[in-house]
């Protein structure tokens, strides 16, 4: 296995995801950079909703649809401008406070908190995992424990390390993008500004910061390998 470099292209929307495996693909396509969707998540939301099909969604008081297939345990808490697609999951005491697309048959698990996040299709957050200001791209999955940071220490603008180049984001919020198919391991933080290509893997136990390129796999901190 050799280390692998990056470029700012990788981390383009249509880099890290396939077309579609989201209603939000036509909101999210619209920018080059993940990040710059997220500001805007909870408009989109609100107009989405606006078009949803009362015979296959129930609507619940603040703006919440949950599709009529999905399963929601009764001891989850569902804020404010919520979508729960076809199929999915949501489990025993999840929290899911506002401004959340779960994507069809993703899974919610218990004591999991979302907040101003998209989970694309057959993303799977099932145990104990914290998603906020956060793009977790097709069939995506966060083993236990992990969770995404998305408040700098120091409570400065988030920014985005790709090799040696830094990007501003201009975002005081900003978690985590995850592209397609990516796994990361039980009990990993991933920093503000964390952006991971897709097909790779990230150890447990990992602290990951800024751009980890697609089909690799992370170890720890520079070192990052090729996964074949």
């Amino acid at each position: 296995m050799e280390t692998i470099s990056a470029n700012h292209s990788m981390m383009h929307v249509s880099e890290l995801f396939e077309p579609g495996h989201t209603l939000a693909w036509d909101f999210i396509s619209q920018y080059a950079w993940p990040w710059e969707a997220l500001p805007g998540v909870g408009g989109f939301i609100q107009e989405l909703s606006a078009g949803l099909d009362s015979a296959e969604y129930d609507e619940l008081e603040n703006n919440v649809w949950i599709h009529k297939t999905a399963k929601v345990a009764k001891s989850a808490y569902l804020g404010k401008n919520v979508i729960i697609c076809q199929g999915a999951e949501v489990r025993h005491c999840a929290f899911i406070r506002e401004n959340a697309l779960i994507g069809k048959d993703a899974v919610v698990g218990n004591s999991t908190e979302l907040k101003n996040a998209i989970l694309f299709d057959g993303v799977q957050v099932p145990h104990f995992n914290y998603i906020g200001d956060s793009i977790l791209g097709y069939n995506s999955h966060m083993g236990a424990g992990s969770i995404t940071s998305n408040v700098k220490s120091d409570r400065s603008l988030v920014s985005v390390i790709c090799g040696d180049s830094i990007i501003n984001t201009e975002l005081k919020k900003f978690g985590a993008i995850l592209g397609d198919n990516v796994e990361i391991g039980c009990n990993t933080v991933l920093n503000p500004g964390s952006i991971v290509g897709p097909n790779s893997i990230v150890y447990p136990l990992s602290l990951v910061r800024g751009f980890v390129p697609a089909a690799s796999i992370y170890k720890k901190q520079g070192e990052v390998v090729e996964k074949r």
